[in-house]
């Protein structure tokens, strides 16, 4: 029993030896940009900054747009990397307006491109500046949780993986008897993206990402509900000197309760020393 064991944990051993030995080896270069649903696990190089703009339309039920402005920036090296997220909502077919929650993010590269896998946890501040009256914020400081991982697998196959939370404290609400309470409501998400690296400019992704949310209903009781999205899109890059351009577009289907709703996704980089 214990030569089988020894056996087993000597194969084992090669098996990781030859697979951060794989891990290693030099893909050509490719795209390492921000998915849309799913986070990737690469910060910003050193002395390099990054503008993302972001645009979702949503068709049905009712015609809404979100978009949202984000700003990485290393900081010292690539191994922290501090980004703020900020926007504008315009929901139920424009009947309401206004800025939603903002963020404000920390990265560390836990791993990086030479490890089996690339990691890169996130913790981020859900600071309360929408109005939660409209629909537009949850009225309370907030704090999110995200680890992302990634892998080149191949010379044009690379993955992402996601797995967070997000925890928001004493969320006020009126019940059923017009009297006002307040809950903690939370998130956790899930997903993942294969990105087909087509060639050294263009990527072709698919991204699925899943969301267990518990919030309390109209009577004040926690319930949970679901959500997800399967998202196929792709992304080009544009190189201007030191310059980098990235538009993109997708087309994200939601699914919930039953019903799947299609959307649109517009998508802008741009990269550039600093």
């Amino acid at each position: 029993m214990k030569l089988r064991i020894l056996i087993l944990c000597f194969f084992i051993l090669q098996f990781t030896a030859k697979a951060q030995e794989e891990s290693k080896s030099k893909f050509a270069k490719a795209i390492e940009d921000n998915s849309y649903f799913i986070e990737e696990a690469y910060n910003q190089e050193d002395g390099v900054v990054q503008h993302i703009s972001n645009g979702y339309r949503t068709l049905k039920p009712t015609k809404d747009f979100g978009y949202s402005f984000t700003q990485e920036w290393p900081v010292f090296s690539q191994k922290h990397q501090f980004s703020y997220t900020i926007g504008y909502s315009w929901l139920n077919s424009n009947a309401v307006n206004g800025i939603p929650d903002f963020l404000l993010n920390y990265r560390y590269q836990l791993t990086g491109h030479d490890d089996f896998l690339t990691i890169a946890p996130r913790f981020s501040l859900i600071l309360p500046t929408g109005d939660e009256k409209k629909g537009l914020g949850n009225g309370v400081l907030g704090y999110q949780f995200n680890l992302p991982i990634s892998k080149r697998l191949t010379e044009g196959l690379a993955f992402h993986a996601n797995i967070g939370y997000t925890f928001l404290p004493g969320v006020k609400s009126t019940d059923t008897n017009g009297d006002e309470v307040k809950n903690t409501n939370s998130s956790i998400n899930l997903g993942g993206s294969l990105i087909w690296l087509a060639t050294a400019k263009l990527n072709i992704m698919l991204e699925g990402v899943h969301y267990i949310s518990r919030e309390a209903n109209a009577s004040n009781k926690m319930e949970n509900s679901q959500l997800t999205i399967i998202s196929p899109g792709f992304r080009y890059a544009i190189d201007v000197k030191s310059l980098q351009i990235v538009p993109g577009f997708a087309v994200p289907i939601t699914f919930q309760d039953g019903k799947s709703n299609a959307g649109l996704f517009f998508y802008l980089s741009f990269e550039h020393p600093f």
